[in-house]
């Protein structure tokens, strides 16, 4: 039996975004429980779709004891804050050296978070673990499958263990194999050998769908390669919006046999370079989305509309209206669009009062560049406090806490309606619909402010799923983003052009 104390600190940041995450927005968790330290960290993940807690689970059942350091998650968004940063990692490094010596550590991290004092905000926290714990006694983090893997983070991990699943179903499950690694490691008494490979080219979010080719065949395929060469094997696409030298997909393994684990890096990365083609992914314009739509969507079978460049899950604030204003100008029918996080409007909704109408100004509060509040006469359907329990595979278990939610149909084109909610979190639940009387089964459009995590509820129902490039900050295209700090040669899109520098 050994002690691992546990801990985690996850952001994905998009260094294009407009808003920063300070400790506050930590707190709030975003869909998550907030900050959580010590002995707290067990009861408030568990039973969640959370690596944290599959990790206790079989740490746990393998025998070992675990002593908790800090846990933290926060919405995707613009850099974290200096004063975040140090004062979470500050704090796991803090209760790691109270808890005196111990036999390892786990850490639940995501692996593309850039701070505004560090490019590498993961590589900075296992330096600092590192340092403290000395190098006997093993790390090992679970990981993203967007994680920007650097060479920082697998120099100073003997561990690294990434989610097979986009949406992220597996994550407790990836929690649970990162925990099986670790007491391997520990019986074995000195770490596995690794093994890693980098690629040269940025994909798509979207196109990271492990529902659709390639990844569905890739991942796989990891799977098979793995059993055979007895390695534990990851394949991280990458987070495509965040601008430093180190973006981008990476293929990495552990194993007892260095030769095995070299091999089977060396084989997944030559198919996923041989799938570059095929990362290429359609994007609809509003227009060409909504009528689409109108066309095949069918009461029991909608068309769903990916809003994925305003994903809260990708840096967005779920705030833009370019989707919704072609809904209205198209008059659809039978069409819902969630959630529009816009608190304000939720306010007005709740004292304005189920059944009355009046002018709202909606959305675009974060300030895209060019575009204003959608301005129109709306009626208020339904109202709702915004707490209940996500019941689709990526919320499952999880206590939403939205604030003020409101549902409104527009008086100008009568079937289209608009989920208000207050607190940022993306549209991945049915519930997020339900809860204000609407069943998205029955529409025939529905529009959501997400890229991929949608389609674990909402994609078996679906006609067909379109992605659409609406106006956000989270760009479809790596190659429409204004980069600067690239490294030089890597492509900003499959087959596509090479960032020669800024």
């Amino acid at each position: 039996m050994a002690l691992i104390a546990v801990g985690g600190f996850q952001h994905e940041t998009n260094t294009f975004a407009p808003t920063k995450a300070d400790y506050a927005a930590f707190e709030l968790g975003a869909g998550r429980p907030g900050v959580q330290f010590g002995a707290a960290i067990a009861p408030a993940l568990a039973g969640a779709n959370i690596p944290a807690a599959g990790a206790l689970e079989a740490l746990h059942a393998l025998g070992h004891e675990s002593v908790g350091l800090a846990w933290a998650a926060a919405s995707p968004s613009a850099q974290v804050t200096r004063d975040a940063y140090e004062r979470i990692a500050g704090e796991i490094v803090r209760r790691l050296a109270v808890a005196g010596p111990v036999d390892g550590v786990y850490l639940d991290l995501h692996g593309a978070m850039v701070a505004e004092h560090y490019d590498d905000g993961e590589g900075e926290l296992l330096a600092r673990v590192r340092s403290l714990v000395g190098a006997r006694v093993p790390i090992v983090a679970s990981l993203d499958l967007h994680a920007n893997v650097t060479r920082a983070m697998l120099d100073l991990a003997d561990g690294l263990v990434a989610y097979r699943s986009y949406p992220h179903v597996d994550m407790a499950e990836t929690g649970g194999r990162a925990a099986r690694l670790l007491d391997a490691i520990l019986k074995r008494g000195r770490p596995m050998a690794k093994a890693w490979k980098t690629l040269n080219f940025l994909t798509s979010i979207p196109s990271q769908c492990t529902f659709i080719e390639p990844c569905k065949s890739l991942y796989q395929s990891l799977e098979r390669i793995e059993q055979q060469q007895g390695v534990c094997l990851s394949f991280t696409p990458g987070f495509p919006m965040a601008d430093f030298a180190e973006c981008g997909m990476a293929v990495f393994g552990y194993g007892a046999d260095e030769a095995k684990a070299r091999a089977a890096v060396a084989r997944l990365a030559g198919e996923v370079g041989d799938a570059e083609k095929d990362f290429a992914l359609e994007l609809f314009s509003p227009e060409d989305a909504v009528r689409r739509a109108m066309q095949r969507g069918v009461a029991g079978a909608p068309v769903v509309l990916a809003d994925t460049q305003d994903n809260p899950g990708a840096g967005g604030n779920g705030d833009t209206t370019g989707l919704l204003a072609a809904m209205i100008r198209l008059r659809a029918e039978d069409a819902v669009l969630g959630m529009l996080i816009d608190a304000p409007s939720a306010a007005a909704a709740h004292a304005l009062g189920h059944g009355n109408s009046a002018r709202f100004m909606l959305g675009e509060i974060s300030g895209v560049p060019g575009h204003v509040p959608l301005a129109g006469e709306f009626t208020v359907e339904a109202l709702g406090e915004g707490n209940f329990v996500g019941a689709g595979p990526f919320y499952r278990g999880l206590q939403l806490k939205l604030g003020p939610m409101a549902l409104l149909r527009s008086r100008e084109a009568p079937g289209v309606r608009v989920v208000l909610a207050s607190k940022k979190c993306q549209t991945a639940d049915q519930e997020m619909f339900r809860h204000l009387g609407v069943e998205p089964k029955m529409q025939r459009l529905i529009a959501l402010k997400s890229s991929v995590h949608f389609r674990a509820d909402f994609q078996p129902m679906a006609q067909e799923v379109l992605v659409v490039r609406a106006p956000g900050p989270a760009l479809a295209d790596p190659a429409d983003f204004r980069w600067t700090r690239l490294r030089h040669g890597l492509r900003l899109g499959p087959l596509g052009p090479a960032f020669r520098g800024a």
